[in-house]
Order: C-alpha cells, then sequence, then structure tokens
C-alpha cells in the first residue's frame, strides 16, 4: 500500500479563452499519478462537504484511490491559477488546512504502508502541518518516506521558515524531489545542484537516499549515495504546466516501487542505486511530466500510455 498525505483542492484556471475548475492539489495529484499507473495508493487529506469537495471525492475514485478520511464542515481549499501566454501558471490560494483526530489514528490508516508521500503546503501550513509531521515520524520506521517541498512563496511568505520546515522534512525523506525555482527561493544566491547535494547530509543516522532536482527543459538530474545523473526533458508542445511536477514526482516514486525498492528494509538499496538505474528512472519521470504539459490541467499518465507510444 502506498499513502499519500496532503492538501487536496480545487483549481479555479483562468486562461485568455475563459475560466475552468480542476480538482489539484500537489499530493492529491500524486496520489492519482500512482493510482494511474496501477499502485495501490490512499489519499490522506481534508475537503469539505460542499460541491467542490464532491468534485475532489469523485476525482479521487475515479482513478481509484481509496479515501481514509470523509468530508469535514470547513470549505473545500481552493487554489487559483493565471495561465500565461507560454502556459506556466501563477497560483492564489483560499486554503483551510487541518487533519482534526488524524493522530489517534495513525497506525490504522498507516497499517501496511510500504512508501509515505507528502509535501507543499501540507507539510507548512499549520495547524495541517504538525499532523503531517506525525504521521511521517510514525511511518519511518516501516515505510519509504519521500517529500516534494513544491514551495509556495505565496502562501508561505517567510523564507526562513520555510527553509527550517523543509529540512526538518528532507532528514527525515528517503526520496526528496525539488524545483530548481524551489532551491533558488530557498537558497538564495547558491547553486541549486550544490544545495541539492547539501540535502544529501542532512539527517542524523538516515540521510536521503535520493535528491532530484526538475529544472524545465534543462530535464532533470539527481544523486544518490552512487553517483549522479542527468537526462533530457523530451520535445514537447506545451499546453500549460499544470501538475508536471506532480506527474514527475508519482512517475518517479513509481518506477521505484517497480524495482521493488519500497519500504525501509530496502533503503541500502536504494541509497546504492546506480547512476545508470538512477537515470532510467529520471527518464520515466520525464516522460510522464511530458505527457502531463501536453493536455490541459493535472491529468497524469495511465501505465498503459507509459507503455505506449506516447513520448
Amino acid at each position: 500500500m502506498l499513502t499519500v498525505i496532503g492538501e487536496g483542492l480545487v483549481d479555479v484556471v483562468q486562461r485568455a479563452s475563459g475560466i475552468e475548475a480542476h480538482v489539484g492539489g500537489s499530493p492529491l495529484n500524486v496520489a492519482v499519478g500512482l493510482a494511474r499507473l496501477d499502485h495501490p495508493v490512499q489519499f490522506i487529506g481534508r475537503y469539505g462537504r460542499d460541491a467542490y469537495g464532491d468534485s475532489v471525492a469523485a476525482h479521487l475514485r475515479a482513478s481509484s484511490v481509496m479515501l481514509p478520511m470523509g468530508p469535514d464542515d470547513l470549505p473545500t481549499s481552493v487554489a487559483t491559477a493565471l495561465i500565461d501566454d507560454d502556459g506556466a501558471a501563477t497560483y492564489t490560494f483560499d486554503l483551510a488546512w487541518e487533519l482534526p483526530g488524524i493522530a489517534d489514528r495513525l497506525g490504522f490508516m498507516l497499517q501496511g504502508t510500504t512508501l509515505l508521500h507528502t509535501g507543499s503546503i501540507a507539510t507548512m501550513l499549520a495547524p495541517g502541518a504538525t499532523d503531517v509531521l506525525a504521521a511521517v515520524e510514525y511511518a519511518h520506521p516501516s515505510a519509504t518516506i519521500s517529500f516534494d517541498p513544491n514551495c509556495r512563496p505565496s502562501i508561505i511568505t517567510d523564507v526562513d521558515y520555510a527553509r527550517r520546515h523543509t529540512e526538518k522534512f528532507v532528514s527525515l525523506a528517503d526520496v526528496v524531489k525539488a524545483s530548481d525555482e524551489d532551491l533558488a527561493w530557498l537558497y538564495p544566491g547558491e547553486d541549486v545542484l550544490e544545495s541539492a547535494r547539501r540535502w544529501m547530509t542532512l539527517g542524523r543516522t538516515e540521510r536521503p537516499a535520493m535528491v532530484v532536482v526538475t529544472r524545465g527543459a534543462a530535464g532533470p538530474w539527481g544523486i544518490t549515495a552512487a553517483g549522479e545523473a542527468e537526462c533530457p526533458a523530451p520535445k514537447v508542445d506545451v499546453a500549460d504546466t499544470v501538475g508536471a511536477g506532480d506527474s514527475f514526482m508519482a512517475a518517479l516514486l513509481s518506477g521505484i516501487v517497480d524495482r521493488g525498492l519500497d519500504g525501509a528494509q530496502n533503503r541500502k538499496d536504494l541509497r546504492e542505486l546506480p547512476a545508470e538505474s538512477l537515470a532510467e528512472l529520471l527518464e520515466h519521470a520525464a516522460r510522464a511530466a511530458a505527457v502531463t504539459v501536453s493536455r490541459p490541467g493535472a491529468n497524469p499518465p495511465t501505465r498503459a500510455e507509459m507503455n505506449g507510444s506516447v513520448a
């Protein structure tokens, strides 16, 4: 069982051609991406008893994502995305992030979890961020932990606060993915790859096994204890970039699971993954992101699409 914990929301997308609403949220998108790649996955997050909340639940169930938490009485969170002429998205948010009662249910909800993914707003915004950290600490002895900071400076404006929280989760994670924009914001004036290499040293006894940096058209780069690798980004006509990083994250984790490297018992093998195998994972994840940017919204590929002729 794979578990994703974090925010689900509705993206209200504003284009020159009009306004559309799509279910989104970085962790939710990763959960959907993993399910479409044929992995059993549950999503632990909140949504309201309203029309948007109904859309969130229906979207997850349509991709066979399990929902152990029902709706609550708060409004469903909304992100408004403004798409520019190049297809890039700029976001504003109206958020409610908390997970009431989850602390008493962690043992039940995380039973059998071999990989737990989290990131983005869920790991930064109080009061829910405290519960997310508790879930990561609970799962760490038995599960692979993955983390994507997916920084939102329009929400968490204090970079020092964001850096402290990011490094707290990095030190507990086995797999970390960040964009070059995330690293440039967290560590201004520093080389982004040097910042990523430094993340490999965080933690007390067990440090990250893998750190990956997405760099847009320049293609992804990654590092394990065995070496570094990179690959070019596939050529594709971009509809928009909504959800691209989340599709990349889902496909990266899918590749790790397909290799039997999920679960805490496999940390050593994951840490020692050869550069050649890392390059294969990066290429696989980059292809998934390319499919997503080729069509509007956060619409990650299925395993059939990844195994077919879609570039």
